[in-house]
């Protein structure tokens, strides 16, 4: 008569995790920010893999768009409008009872992510935007704790991860290797490419968290699925010792509240101001471009441009400020503004 297989058993016969790394991954603990594309992929390979605790952090709910590439959520989610953390937490339960899983339910600022980022071992992005990565990056650097940086969208994928004191962080590598611009609500994105990202991350989390931290890969990697291009490029050269979040004397600018975005409702306008912490020139004819391309309607003068998406219309100005039209609600203007320029 044979033994039933563990349930972790075809992990721990993985030689370099084994038992032991096993136990190490089952005492650790995740925050995953962003669950959407990434972060339900992510979550669920974890939540198998048997980590110790997961924290899933977002601020928006489950649509019918999401369930082409955004894995654990289903029509009846989309209907009901379920936020995607708790619909997350939900499915993962179902999955892996042993998993100590977190749902919250809110817009992922510094002083949410200082609140639980004790005792974290590792923090993943899912999320959909630079300002929020940008906040990531700092806690990564101010309390030494790895990050796993991963984007996707039309059949286009990257992943880094940044060690604290060994690799660039998220600031060096922008520098050199430009990631902004482009969102999935402009050229839309394939479910493999997301997979993809998944599968770097998620690769990545398992050798830190089962303490195999030397197997990391500290290359920056990219991909275009579509095109049949893969790049791994080294990244040694790229840290920056005046990094103002990395470098010899931190400051972790991101962490100021100076630098948050200023998100304010105007007084009996149905209308949302939103103005990034960074207000250097917004590229407008760049914008432009990518919006009628996707088929939004746009119009507009040498100092502004508005662009209609759905009920909202959107009038950005050159510094990056923008009004966005039609709601009240911060969170909906955020999420407007973050689906039309990342």
């Amino acid at each position: 008569m044979t033994t039933p297989a563990g349930r972790y058993s075809r992990q721990e016969l993985f030689k370099p995790i084994g038992p032991t790394g096993q136990k190490e991954i089952r005492n650790k603990s995740a925050i995953i920010v962003g669950v959407g594309a990434l972060g339900t992929n992510t979550s669920e390979l974890l939540t198998r893999a048997g980590v110790g605790k997961l924290i899933l952090i977002d601020r928006d709910y489950v649509e019918m768009s999401n369930l082409q590439r955004q894995h654990l959520f289903t029509e009846e989610d989309a209907r009901k409008k379920w936020p995607k953390a708790e619909a997350a937490k939900e499915k993962l339960a179902l999955i892996n009872k042993e998993v100590d899983i977190t749902a919250i339910v809110a817009q992922a600022d510094a002083p949410l992510l200082e609140n639980v980022i004790d005792g974290a071992d590792l923090l993943i992005d899912g999320t959909d935007n630079f300002e929020t990565r940008f906040i990531m990056n700092d806690l990564a650097q101010k309390y030494r704790i790895p990050y796993l940086f991963g984007s996707c969208l039309g059949s286009f994928g990257m992943a880094f991860s940044i060690m604290p004191d060994v690799t660039p962080c998220l600031q060096c590598l922008i520098k050199k290797i430009p990631l902004q611009g482009q969102t999935c609500d402009t050229v839309g994105i394939i479910a493999p490419a997301v997979q993809m990202v998944t599968a770097h991350q998620g690769a990545e989390a398992l050798k830190i968290l089962s303490g195999n931290v030397a197997a990391v890969n500290q290359a920056y990697v990219s991909f275009d699925l579509w095109e049949n291009n893969y790049l791994s490029l080294k990244t040694d050269a790229l840290k920056e010792s005046g990094c103002r979040s990395c470098g010899e004397e931190p400051a972790y600018p991101f962490l100021d509240p100076a630098h948050e975005m200023k998100v304010a409702v105007l007084c009996g306008r149905d209308t949302v101001q939103i103005r990034p912490a960074d207000q250097r020139d917004f590229p407008l004819e760049k914008m432009v471009r990518q919006w009628r391309s996707a088929g939004y309607e746009v119009g507009g003068n040498p100092f502004l441009v508005s662009v209609r998406k759905g009920g909202a219309r959107a009038v950005f100005f050159r510094d990056g400020r923008a009004l966005i039209h039609g709601t009240s609600n911060p969170d909906t203007a955020r999420k407007i503004y973050h689906s039309l320029v990342g």
